[in-house]
Parts: structure tokens; sequence; C-alpha cells
């Protein structure tokens, strides 16, 4: 009944209505039906959608539920908008004269592809669309988002393009999005604005829309020629998988040791077993340590190694829970350590994810430092 009278009030002043959700095969998917229900439009079973979802299971090797005939249901007169992604179709509907409707999945990746392949043309040959939005996500590392906020808040007051911060586990983002009659308009409104900013963030930003903190490494060392190692005792090879997730990464990334145990540490990184017995596995030492043996082991110009007490036990007053030590070990034999406090009240997972993340970040910043220093 809410979402019906959503309809009623959203047809009194629109012409168009887009859903996402709501067309899965469960019985609280009810757009479908509530959207037919209110225009008092029989639904009716599409052949070719039962077919494209029995093909998707069949390929997934499972056995295609009954519920599941219910996400081949449309509206009398609805046209299909195949999902290439999922088992849920979407529909665009003209149920009246000057209303239309598109219906998509909720789940992104599947809407993602479906409005750039069913809806953008369909809005376009409809006339709707003349004047094109065109977003870009700034992303920074290291910055807090009051502190970004205040750095840039001159340009919250823009209009075209507008500026809005966004923060998420440690990272901080700006969407820039301008309006113009062409995407390449609005691209040239952004540019100048995403080009002061990056000036005022220095080397905090790091990166836009689809770039990661792994990424941006692979393309630094990447243009260097030069490979990379990791030693990771507390995130237990969540680094190593950041840096695996971008193909093509074996080019730079030679492999890593996951060194949980001491004696893992001892034998496979050269630990010193007189420093883990009198200063810890989560110490300065052991962190260089790591850093300059699995260096050795795998012949790299750089290595980053972790340890550190990712909780939610083991933590001392000495040694707290969130304490991490990182080091970054460069081609001339030097070692850098880092140690973040990253705090008790964080859980276990979010300390070995930012752990990675401020891992990667240090060897950001040391290879831009570093690229700089070499006039590139």
């Amino acid at each position: 009944s809410r979402l019906q009278q959503v309809i009623e009030v959203a047809i009194a002043r629109s012409e168009l209505l887009i859903f996402t959700g709501g067309l899965g095969p469960t019985p609280d998917d009810l757009t479908t039906e509530t959207i037919a229900h209110f225009f008092k439009t029989p639904l009716e079973e599409h052949p070719a959608i039962l077919q494209d979802i029995s093909e998707k299971f069949s390929q997934r090797r499972r056995q295609m539920t009954s519920n599941n005939r219910k996400q081949a249901l449309l509206p009398q007169g609805a046209e299909i908008l195949p999902n290439q992604r999922g088992t849920a179709p979407g529909m665009i509907w003209q149920p009246q004269d000057n209303l239309t409707i598109l219906t998509f999945p909720g789940v992104p990746s599947e809407l993602q592809q479906m409005w750039q392949d069913t809806a953008v043309p369909f809005l376009k040959s409809q006339g709707w669309g003349k004047q094109v939005i065109h977003s870009r996500l700034l992303r920074f590392w290291g910055i807090g988002e009051s502190e970004l906020a205040t750095k840039v808040s001159p340009f919250f007051a823009s209009t075209n393009p507008t500026v809005a911060p966004y923060a998420s586990h440690g990272e901080v983002r700006l969407r820039l999005s301008a309006c113009a009659a062409s995407q390449e308009e609005a691209i040239a409104l952004i540019e100048p604005l995403q080009a002061e900013i990056q000036e005022i963030a220095g080397s905090d930003y790091y990166g836009a829309d689809e770039d990661s903190l792994a990424s941006v490494v692979g393309q630094l060392l990447q243009q260097q020629g030069e490979t990379l190692s990791v030693a990771e005792s507390c995130t237990g090879g969540g680094l190593g998988a950041m840096l695996t997730r971008i193909p093509g990464s074996s080019t730079y990334f030679s492999g890593g040791v996951i060194a949980y145990a001491n004696a893992v540490k001892m034998k496979v990184l050269g630990v010193s077993r007189e420093t883990l017995s009198q200063l810890g596995a989560v110490s300065e030492p052991v962190a260089k340590q790591m850093a300059l043996g699995v260096q050795k082991a795998l012949q790299t110009d750089w290595s980053l190694s972790i340890t550190g007490v990712a909780g939610p036990g083991g933590g001392t007053p000495q040694k707290p829970v969130g304490l991490v030590y990182m080091g970054l070990a460069a081609p001339d034999g030097t070692v850098d350590i880092f140690e973040y406090r990253f705090g008790s009240e964080r859980d276990r997972d979010t300390i070995r994810t930012r752990s990675a993340y401020h891992a990667l970040d240090r060897l950001r910043r040391k290879l831009l430092s570093r690229r700089f220093e070499k006039g590139n």
C-alpha cells in the first residue's frame, strides 16, 4: 500500500518513473505486481524470460525453483528490459498517456549495465536527456573528511559543477557533477575545478572514479619498471589480495609471505629469534626484518611488511589492540617504519583492512616523492 501511495503522488507530477529493486522471486519482491495492480492491468508470463532464467540456472548447474517463474511476469503491453547478469529482467511500460515506467533490479552491477545498454538509448529516443549530467569521483587518503571539507569549502558554493563530499572506510571522496549539452562540455566544466582541488589536496589526492590505492601503486611501479613483494602477519594475505585484484599485476607484484606464526617469520623471512623473544612480533624491528626478508627472498625492488594486534584479544597496556607496525623497504636497502594506532574500539576486520590500505598509501607516497626527486 505504501508503494501504491508513492506511485499516486509521483504520477501527479512526473512523466517518467524509475523503480529499482523488488524484482526478485521472493514474497517481498512486490514492485511489478504493485505497479500492475495500481493501473488495474493483468500480468502475463513471458516465455522468453522463463527460457533465459532457466538457461542461467543451467549454466550455474542449479535447478530453477518454481518461485522464479514470478520473474517472468510483466504487465500486459510492457517491453522487456533484458538482464545479462542476473535473473530479474526489468521493463519499459507506458500504462497511460504521458507516463513511462522503467523498472530495474536492485543489484548495482545488474542495474548499471541495464541502464547503459537499454535505458539510456530508450530515453534519448524519447527526447529525454537533452542535457547531460556527468560526474567524477575524486579519491583521497590520509586526510579526514572535515579537514578536506575545510580546505575545499569555497567550492561548495559552486552550482555547475557541484561538489559533494563522502567518506567511507578511511577514504574521503568528492563527487564533482556538471550539467551541459554534451558529455564533452560537462567534462570541460569539471576539469578546471578538479585541477584546483588536486592542487590544494596535494599528495592526499590519489585518483579518480574507478582508481584504487592498489591500482595507482601498480601504475607507479610499472612506470618505473620496478617490482614489489609483501610480508604479512595480522593482515593474513589481505594486502596481497588487494594487489592481485588488479588485472596484470603480475608484471610488478612478485608475491608475498603470510608469516602469521613466529616460526615462519624466522624460517622464511629471517627474523631474529632474539628480537622476537625480547620485543615480540608486534614491534618496529620485526617489521623492519620482515620487509628486508621478503625483499631478499623474492628479489624485488620494494617490499612492504605488516605486523600488529588486530584483536579482539591479545592486546596489552603496552601493545593495545589496534597497534600496527609497517615496514617499507626501498631499492637502496633503507627501511621506513610506520606506527599506527587504530584504536581498540575498532573491529578486527576494520583494523586489518585499514592496515593494508595504509601500507599501500605509504608506498604510493614514497613512489611519488621519488619520482618528483628524479624529475619524472
